[in-house]
């Protein structure tokens, strides 16, 4: 009889265990935030950022990455893998609106209606557009919305997940895996916050992407019935400059926070991951947006490159000796500039290295747009530009008659020289 109950008492055990596995392993945060603290929070931040120390922050990774040069301001183990929760819809979007038609209607199926944690509410046999469920994706963070959607475009969620990797392999993101549409904990399921930047960063360049994760609040219709959602990003109409993305939660990937930040001409892209708690993932993304904004500063790199080129090619252009030729000056250009803007510490923008090398000696011919030489952009030491320095013209080798022709030039002088000498 007491091995009876034992077993009957592990049975619930185990049943328990699971529904409560099934319950908070997935997007579903219930954790209240006042978000009238936000404010006061930017304050306490943009004081404690005059000392221009680097963020301290909860959030287990983190990133700062500036969109105009494509490069890290400041990062915390960016390029540790990580799970991801529901920040993975920012890829099932766009997978979407590369490969479906907003003005689709999708039937919801059963595997959909049933997929849990944080949902759209929707049932089996609904009927929604591609649009709606993209809204429903991205502002409700609907994982019965992503299932729909995958379901829609890639057949089942098995071949979607095919059109998501090939994406992420067609974007470089190397240490970036996924499995579902949704971002429930699978250990197979990864990125790296540094990666989800760089995806984020593409997504935002896709406009109806960007309306999407930049509305507020929208009604959608089901079955034709109005329904109205909400964002659940929590600085989205609260901080400034603040124009989306993504919010996440599962009990493995922790309380996560894409956000983009436009403000004068600096462009960011702000990654939390891991954070414990939804006051943490708001604070820490605070912190790296005004670190961002307190400390560094968009410079003309472009400009500076040619005027160092310029005040060089002045004093050096010349020096370069052609042989055999029947020009005897090159005419020197920078190649294309991959960099034009970049944000960068106001401390360090001093520190900018410029290093040019060319030959200083060159053969006949001379091909139009030869590479001679290359400049070398430096900040802190490291490399942050190689630019070719080409020729602009052709230099042609001379022929015999051309130093037939010179040496007819140099009889006349030498007579002359030798009657004034007599």
């Amino acid at each position: 009889m007491l091995l009876k109950k034992i077993k009957i008492i592990t049975l619930i055990l185990i049943v328990v265990m699971q529904f409560s596995t099934y319950v908070y392993a997935d997007d579903i945060d219930e954790e209240e935030e006042d978000i009238s603290e936000t404010i006061s929070l930017q304050t306490e931040i943009e004081v404690s950022n005059q000392n221009n120390d680097e963020p301290v922050t909860n959030s287990r990774r983190c990133v700062i990455y500036d969109r105009v040069s494509k490069t890290v301001l400041y990062g915390k183990n960016e390029n540790v893998k990580s799970a991801m929760a529901s920040t993975t819809k920012i890829m099932t979007a766009l997978v979407v609106l590369e490969n479906a038609n907003l003005n689709d209607t999708v039937e919801v199926s059963k595997k959909a209606a049933g997929t849990g944690g944080s949902r759209l509410g929707l049932k089996t046999a609904d009927k929604i557009t591609v649009n709606d469920l993209l809204y429903g994706l991205m502002l409700k963070s609907g994982n019965d919305a992503a299932v729909a959607l995958a379901e829609y475009v890639g057949e089942n969620v098995e071949g979607f997940s095919i059109l998501m990797n090939q994406k992420a392999e067609e974007l470089g993101l190397k240490n970036t895996h996924f499995v579902t549409p949704h971002g429930l904990d699978n250990s197979e399921h990864y990125t790296t916050a540094l990666e989800l930047a760089k995806l984020a960063d593409i997504a935002m360049g896709n406009e109806q992407f960007s309306k999407i994760v930049g509305t507020k609040s929208i009604t959608i219709n089901i079955n034709g019935d109005p329904r109205q959602i909400y964002n659940t990003n929590e600085l989205l109409g609260v901080l400034d400059g603040v124009v989306g993305i993504k919010t996440g939660f599962t009990n493995n990937a922790g309380r996560c926070l894409v956000t983009e930040v436009k403000r004068g001409d600096m462009d960011i892209i702000t990654v939390v991951l891991g954070a414990d708690t939804k006051k943490d993932r708001t604070k820490d993304s605070i912190k790296l947006i005004e670190y961002a904004y307190s400390n560094f500063e968009m410079v003309n790199i472009e400009e500076k490159i040619f005027e160092e080129f310029t005040n060089w090619k002045n004093i050096n252009e010349n020096r370069i000796e052609i042989i055999k030729a029947k020009q005897t000056k090159l005419s020197l250009a920078l190649g294309e500039i991959a960099l034009t803007n970049m944000a960068i510490k106001s401390t360090d923008i001093d520190k900018i290295e410029y290093e040019i090398n060319t030959i200083t000696q060159i053969e006949a011919p001379v091909e139009q747009y030869k590479k001679i030489g290359t400049m070398i952009v430096k900040l802190n030491g490291e490399i942050i530009e190689s630019i070719d320095i080409i020729t602009t013209r052709k230099i042609e080798k001379k022929g015999v008659w051309d130093y037939i022709k010179e040496e007819l030039e140099i009889i006349p002088k030498l007579t002359l020289n030798a009657l004034l000498g007599s």
